[in-house]
């Protein structure tokens, strides 16, 4: 199997020099483990507890199992939420030396937040995010492309993408394993990477007790992918009530299958809209349970847009969870139905305003929703407004307002 340069390998490196314990999170298959053991060298312990072995010495004595590991080691527990009880064992090692990089855990659901999870580990505990293979580690490129567009410096890769090369990427999605794959091998791939999600880890970890139900809740998410979250609409074919249907989103969002964004809101403006956006986590992943296909894309705006946008929302997250400055992903909309698919602020308080088409031209009127919000609502910040679209040109149009093709976000 290829091996990937992985963005958060620095940080990884570096949350290890300056924290007692670090935690390494993201769906299952995404390369947490590859990327664990790269860290493996003869003064570190390695156990998985997907070893039937491992997890029930684990769980026979959690204080033994985090204390048993060679002197000024670091300990890699591989899939910690299968045994809960080791966070507060490791909060009592940690408690008692404050030498950094003593754990590194990782974990296959957001373990912190799981409700069998009572130890919090705050203070103790850096938190790195791995997600599927974004384009940009792909093709071996750095996460540079916010920098670049935030001062208008924009570059196409050396290899350029067309149309169609989007397309396949999009249907490819980000899991390493399914990168070896294509049509319907890899669809069944994915297919059966949810199935067994839902039958075995969900349902150990979350309680899920209609497993059909959440099935189906996992392919109406998928076709609700880049939509505003409503869970009276999205439950409407489900029979499961609202509260059910709540807690299997919370769990799907806990295990990376699903994300939100959340709305900017840092206005006064009376008619702004507060839900957040809903996110499949891959476009391998949603592409696969909807059972769609890449001619569908040749006359089917809505299923292109859904898919193009949650392929941006893809490459923009992994880059601002490893980006050197801090970045922060937000969406807009108001009352008025003016809409903009993603706000990327920096800390300078400077945006990113960016919208996503499917097709291979762009308009004018297409940054009419972006001008009227750098006008009306943002006047002291400076609000850069990107078209990213499936053509060949970087192309100016106007102060500070961009087509740009989307393979830019992969290019150095």
């Amino acid at each position: 199997m290829t091996d990937y340069p992985r963005w958060q390998k620095s940080n990884l490196e570096q949350a290890l020099t300056s924290r007692r314990a670090v935690v390494l999170t993201g769906p299952r298959q995404c390369g947490k483990t590859t990327l664990a053991r790269k860290l493996v060298s003869g003064r570190n312990a390695y156990r998985t507890l997907d070893d039937l072995a491992v997890r029930q010495a684990a769980e026979n004595d959690p204080h033994l199992f985090v204390e048993f590991a060679p002197a000024g080691a670091t300990l890699i527990i591989d899939e910690v939420q299968k045994v809960p009880d080791l966070l507060p064992a490791i909060k009592k090692v940690v408690d008692q030396d404050n030498r950094p990089g003593q754990f590194l855990i990782t974990g296959s659901a957001n373990i912190l937040n799981l409700p069998t999870v009572q130890e919090s580990l705050a203070g103790r505990l850096g938190k790195i995010r791995l997600r599927p293979l974004s384009q940009g580690e792909i093709a071996g490129s750095n996460p540079l492309f916010l920098e670049q567009a935030f001062e208008q410096k924009f570059r196409r890769p050396t290899i350029k993408s067309n149309r169609n090369d989007l397309v396949e990427a999009i249907f490819q999605g980000g899991f390493p394993e399914a990168l070896r794959m294509g049509g319907k091998v890899r669809r069944n791939w994915h297919i059966d990477y949810v199935d067994a999600l839902i039958e075995h880890d969900l349902n150990d970890i979350a309680n899920i007790r209609h497993t059909e139900v959440m099935k189906d809740l996992v392919r109406v998410l998928a076709a609700w992918s880049s939509k505003f979250m409503d869970i009276s609409s999205i439950g409407s074919g489900l029979s499961a009530d609202r509260r059910t249907l709540a807690s299997y989103i919370s769990a799907l969002q806990a295990f990376y299958i699903v994300e939100a964004v959340p709305a900017w809101r840092k206005t006064d403006y009376d008619r702004l809209g507060k839900q957040s956006k809903l996110f499949m986590a891959d476009t391998g992943m949603m592409t696969a349970l909807l059972g769609w296909r890449p001619s569908d894309f040749i006359d089917d705006a809505d299923k292109a847009g859904k898919a193009f946008e949650t392929f941006v929302f893809c490459q923009l997250a992994s880059e601002i969870d490893a980006a050197a400055e801090s970045y922060y992903l937000y969406q807009y909309r108001d009352h008025d139905k003016r809409e903009i698919d993603f706000l990327v602020e920096r800390d300078d308080r400077n945006l990113l305003a960016i919208e996503v088409k499917s097709g291979i031209t762009v308009k004018k009127t297409d940054f009419k929703h972006i001008v009227w919000f750098r006008e009306n609502l943002v006047k002291k910040s400076t609000v850069t407004g990107i078209i990213l679209y499936a053509g060949e040109e970087i192309l100016p149009f106007g102060e500070n307002l961009w087509a740009v093709p989307i393979d830019c976000m992969w290019a150095n």
